[in-house]
């Protein structure tokens, strides 16, 4: 697996694999949270005889830099905006996996003819991603963090994963995945391997956390944020997957992500979690490449 290098004006290099077909439909993969391109390897084995694949590492994770901080997802899509500009790509299929799928979805919004269609992977919704505050149990209260000081010291879903950062400690990164991402299937020890050291070199946990809590495309107020109405502007065929047994994403928003697009199609898997990737790569390869013929 090679990774390329591309510096956008904003001064950022991005890390990226360009795999497949050259001369064929451009589809173009954005990875989560925790992750980077590597982590949709199973799928781009399956898909790169047939299609043209670019897969960005976004800023701050894998081999991309982290010279100026994000504040929002929105960042992320300008990025990748650019990224295709330099790369020549003027319509593309975009899939965005979990925090990708936001990423995704701000892109379609503001990205003209440049999206031609969506897939949305275990996407958070349009209305962001809830974390709540903990109480003495360590047990979610009802109350989202107000302000990214007091989230960055949460006991459950970002301090431990700041430390294990800071530690390079692959073996608490690992027990993170399988209980949280890996609940249905394990990958192969090569390939966890792997994306756990692509998972260590992130440098922007607590901005991407707070950037997902105030992700918020929708006309509503969102507990933490209001919202900016964009997800109207997202009118293009999307396919939207979904596995029941996803310990991130609840069905319901899954659900709200489903109506707030006029022009979805989904794919439900009973025996699926939050990485069909790993879980269901056979079908979910042959979903996209019929969706992105």
């Amino acid at each position: 697996m090679e990774k390329h290098s591309l510096t956008l004006s904003n001064g950022e290099k991005l890390g990226y694999q360009e795999r497949g077909k050259p001369g064929g439909r451009p589809l173009v993969l954005i990875h989560g949270n925790m992750s980077s391109s590597l982590h949709y390897e199973p799928l781009i084995q399956q898909l790169e005889t047939d299609h043209h694949i670019l897969a960005p590492d976004l800023r701050g994770f894998g081999d991309s830099t982290y010279h100026q901080p994000i504040d929002s997802l929105a960042d992320f899509a300008e990025d990748v905006a650019e990224f295709l500009d330099k790369k020549g790509i003027e319509n593309a299929t975009i899939a965005g996996w979990s925090t990708g799928g936001g990423v995704a979805m701000a892109l379609a919004a503001k990205g003209g003819r440049r999206v031609g269609r969506l897939v949305l992977i275990e996407s958070c919704a349009p209305e962001g991603l809830p974390i709540y505050e903990k109480d003495a149990s360590l047990q979610p209260t009802d109350k989202l963090y107000q302000d990214k000081e007091a989230l960055a010291q949460d006991p459950v879903q970002v301090a431990p994963i700041l430390q294990a950062l800071e530690k390079n400690d692959a073996d608490f990164m690992r027990q993170v995945w399988e209980a949280t991402i890996y609940t249905v299937k394990k990958p192969d020890e090569a390939y966890l391997e792997r994306t756990i050291e692509e998972t260590l070199k992130q440098r922007n946990l607590v901005d991407v956390d707070w950037a997902l809590l105030t992700f918020n495309m929708t006309d509503d107020h969102n507990g933490v944020t209001q919202g900016d109405g964009s997800i109207q502007h997202v009118d293009v065929p999307t396919l939207a997957i979904y596995g029941k047994a996803d310990a991130v994403i609840s069905e319901a928003m899954f659900e709200r992500t489903v109506a707030a697009l006029p022009q979805a199609e989904t794919v439900v898997y009973e025996k699926s979690g939050h990485s069909p990737i790993v879980d269901v790569p056979d079908d979910l390869a042959e979903r996209i490449r019929n969706f992105h013929s």
